[in-house]
């Protein structure tokens, strides 16, 4: 392959990974990890009420890694409620999942820079061998590539299974309990699915300039060993 085009495969890539750093640390700060709206089961459940009646118990619930917020409805109008998850919440969550995920985070948006980096190196200066050559940035697009599958399966896990959003809306209700009525996945989510994707496709791209993937031989070494071997 030429190298301007080499050049502007890795001008590509480059950018592709520093957009993927910013929008994971634009991702951290926010609160748009998990929406979802809670029933508040023992108002409902006093007055009997069902069907159309049960919009007076229904409040919502949005969070991310650091903070987020809740109205509460109980049958007398909405409640608001803004939280911490640190401290506040550190005994009600699964603490260990929760720090994983932002030290993958944290992890994903470093190695997404010096993917970054060594891309627009490559693209611009000459290229060292090893770890600043295709190997390196292999390494670099497999590392925030898995970074970030790591994420979202830890979230996931913390949210479903450990039922993050009911220990929250049911943090510090004594009389009241309220359960999930619905819950998705937010923006930040999906942003750090897009940021997965994006390095894969880096690491194609890599491919695509006309690198071998690391650790494969080529048939022309293979070739030439057996001819060797047959020599003796």
């Amino acid at each position: 392959m030429p190298a301007q085009q080499k050049k502007l495969i890795f001008c590509t890539a480059g950018v592709l990974s520093l957009a993927c750093a910013l929008g994971t640390a634009a991702a951290v700060g926010t609160q748009l990890w998990v929406r979802g709206t809670m029933l508040c089961s023992t108002g409902a459940l006093l007055v009997n009420a069902t069907g159309a009646e049960l919009h007076k118990f229904i409040g919502e619930i949005q969070y991310g890694l650091f903070s987020g917020q809740r109205v509460r409805q109980c049958g007398l109008g909405g409640r608001p409620f803004h939280f911490s998850v640190f401290p506040d919440l550190l005994k009600i969550i699964p603490a260990s999942i929760h720090v994983s995920v932002i030290l993958f985070c944290t992890v994903l948006i470093i190695f997404a820079l010096v993917g970054a980096g060594f891309f627009m190196f490559n693209a611009f200066g000459s290229p060292y061998e090893t770890l600043h050559g295709p190997l390196g940035l292999y390494l670099w697009s497999f590392i925030a590539c898995s970074c970030g599958c790591l994420i979202m399966i830890l979230f996931s896990s913390e949210v479903k299974i450990h039922h993050l959003s009911e220990k929250i809306a049911n943090f510090k209700e004594g009389t009241f309990t309220f359960k999930t009525h619905s819950e998705q996945f937010a923006n930040s989510f999906w942003t750090i699915l897009v940021c997965s994707l994006v390095h894969f496709i880096n690491a194609l791209l890599i491919r695509f300039a006309g690198f071998e993937f690391p650790f494969s031989k080529s048939k022309d070494s293979g070739t030439i060993t057996g001819a060797v071997d047959l020599m003796y």
